[in-house]
């Protein structure tokens, strides 16, 4: 084989390699379970969290999904929004330390939700919403840990908490990000970014239009940095042959 086909080969074979390992990176971060809008106000009222589960499975349907609320930072009042095809289990548990607020002393709160009957298959999310009365003030985020079981019997658990400093985790919790109330905070206790995830989460059409999560915004990245690397690929290759050939010319 000729020196400038081995080149081009070479410099082929870098890019198809690098941008497989970026989009398939890209793919990773697509399958992650997340909760939408990322980030509410601290003590936000009457606002609805909405978990977005997509299947990440080829050859699996989801089956099952166990959200799992934190009881040390309860939300309060959860309801839950019916889902065709699905049911919903809510498990409440006695707080070990007691919530007093406007309306009295609230001493249990919803721990676990479980939806089950419905399928969620290759190339398809499901969108879950659960309607809040409050949530805590005293804490920077909340965590719900997620088990996604599939048809198959396997149960991948979203349980892991990304350190501060480290690097994001394989099976990350959804987390919600609560801040401070401010001048640009909505009446729902919404930022004005998050504000536009949560009101597009009431329809379903809008609901599968929308990409704003954080791990949608990676995934492009990681693909125009594909993109590029291919593209320097293709420019070293081409470096290569125009030197090869001035090379025999001279």
């Amino acid at each position: 084989m000729s020196p400038i086909r081995t080149t081009l080969r070479r410099a082929g074979l870098v890019a198809a390699l690098t941008t497989a390992g970026v989009l398939a990176a890209a793919g990773a971060a697509f399958a992650h379970v997340t909760v939408h809008p990322e980030t509410y106000a601290k003590g936000a009222t009457d606002g609805v969290l909405t978990f977005r589960v997509p299947n990440e499975e080829d050859t699996a349907s989801t089956t099952k999904v166990q959200v799992f609320l934190p009881t040390d930072h309860p939300v309060l009042g959860v309801l839950v929004t019916p889902q065709e095809g699905w049911t919903a289990q809510v498990t409440t548990t006695k707080l070990k330390t007691p919530v007093k607020t406007d309306d009295g002393t609230i001493t249990e709160a919803v721990s676990e939700i479980t939806w089950t009957g419905g399928r969620i298959r290759h190339g398809q999310y499901q969108d879950f919403n659960v309607a809040f009365g409050q949530l805590p003030d005293d804490t920077d985020q909340l965590s719900f840990k997620t088990l996604q079981t599939y048809s198959d019997g396997n149960v991948v658990r979203w349980i892991e908490e990304e350190q501060k400093g480290g690097e994001e985790p394989e099976n990350p919790a959804p987390v919600l990000t609560l801040t401070a109330e401010d001048a640009e905070t909505g009446s729902d206790g919404t930022s004005d970014s998050a504000s536009g995830s949560a009101s597009s989460s009431s329809s379903a059409p809008a609901v599968a239009a929308a990409s704003s999560s954080s791990s949608d915004s990676t995934a492009r990245g990681l693909g125009i940095a594909g993109l590029v690397v291919g593209v320097l690929g293709l420019a070293a290759a081409g470096y290569a042959l125009a030197r090869s050939r001035g090379a025999r010319s001279e």
